[in-house]
């Protein structure tokens, strides 16, 4: 008598693994994480040694003192948190700032809705507009690159192109004469302009997009939907008025626009679920980035277009979600 087995799903296993992904999106950052090293030296091995490091042990005590429970800090997500802090810091930030960072990023941004799969909000960016509120002069002194690489708090700084486009234009300085003083787009594709650790370098971001896509860790939708939305609202508006609002490309290559688009949007807890789900979130951040840069205070305003959409993200999987298979269509 043959005998029939129910069990739950999935009954085909792909193989993934949240591990594994998170180690793929580690590997997808190294190219990156380079051209930092190359950039800024030792100032960026320190700030990312220490947001790593701190990130690890905060999200091991919580869980082991605070909520104990299995420690699952060899997942690679927290090594990604920390990872990521420091690519959105300055590579000349004093250690105690990196620390208390990471603190808010693990304690507050991640441990405190309930570890991976629960937060609603990325947990870096979270450590990182933090930090900006609460350490505004810290975190806007950016480190001159291809400097003294061997200099750390005591490194050169000087504005991003976003910044000096941002107080040129307030001071009514024509774009034409603005784009003289940034660096050019090459040197930005290269890594060649001042921001921090870990946006200067588009070609490596475009890499690791290339890795993670090719290895389907991540679908198009957000990367593309972010981008092509600033692509799309940079060039009306710069079309409008050339001499008031800078066009597609500076936008896309400078500040964190790639960073963001390539591997902060894109985690898997805080962004949809569906593919249509992606697109209307990343054409939310597109918007909401370059109206901050254009209109707001802040010359940079992709961690909050992030953090701001992580938000509607409940109610994008509410309201745009497939059919369910036998669901009657009204």
């Amino acid at each position: 008598m043959s005998t029939l087995t129910i069990s739950p799903s999935p009954h085909v296993h792909s193989g993934d693994s949240v591990k594994k992904n998170m180690y793929g999106v580690i590997i997808a950052l190294i190219p990156a994480l380079a051209v930092s090293l190359w950039v800024f030296g030792l100032g960026a091995l320190i700030v990312t040694v220490t947001a790593i490091a701190a990130s690890v042990l905060f999200e091991y005590l919580i869980e082991k003192y605070l909520l104990k429970v299995p420690s699952t800090i060899t997942d690679g997500s927290a090594v990604i948190t920390g990872l990521l802090l420091a690519f959105n810091m300055p590579s000349n930030l004093p250690v105690w700032i990196i620390i208390i960072g990471a603190l808010v990023a693990i304690g507050v941004g991640k441990m405190s809705f309930g570890g991976l799969g629960n937060n609603p909000f990325n947990p870096a960016l979270v450590g990182r507009v933090f930090l900006l509120i609460s350490f505004p002069v810290q975190m806007t002194s950016w480190p001159l690159p291809m400097q003294n690489t061997t200099a750390y708090l005591d490194a050169t700084t000087g504005a991003t192109p976003l910044g000096i486009v941002k107080e040129g234009l307030a001071n009514g300085t024509s774009l034409s004469e603005l784009m003289n003083q940034v660096p050019s787009f090459v040197d930005m594709l290269v890594g060649k302009m001042g921001g921090s650790s870990g946006e200067v370098a588009a070609i490596a971001l475009l890499i690791g997009l290339a890795y993670m896509l090719i290895r389907k860790i991540i679908t198009w939708h957000i990367p593309v939907s972010v981008l092509g939305t600033m692509a799309i609202f940079a060039g009306i508006l710069s079309y409008s008025n050339p001499e008031a609002f800078a066009g597609p490309a500076f936008h896309l290559l400078t500040g964190g626009a790639l960073l963001g688009a390539i591997f902060m949007a894109t985690d898997y807890v805080t962004s949809p679920m569906t593919n249509k789900g992606m697109i209307i979130f990343g054409v939310g951040i597109g918007v909401i980035t370059i109206l901050i840069r254009v209109f707001g205070a802040y010359p940079e305003g992709m961690s909050f277009a992030i953090l701001i959409m992580n938000a509607f993200v409940p109610l994008i999987d509410r309201y745009v979600k497939p059919k369910r298979f036998g669901e009657k269509v009204k």
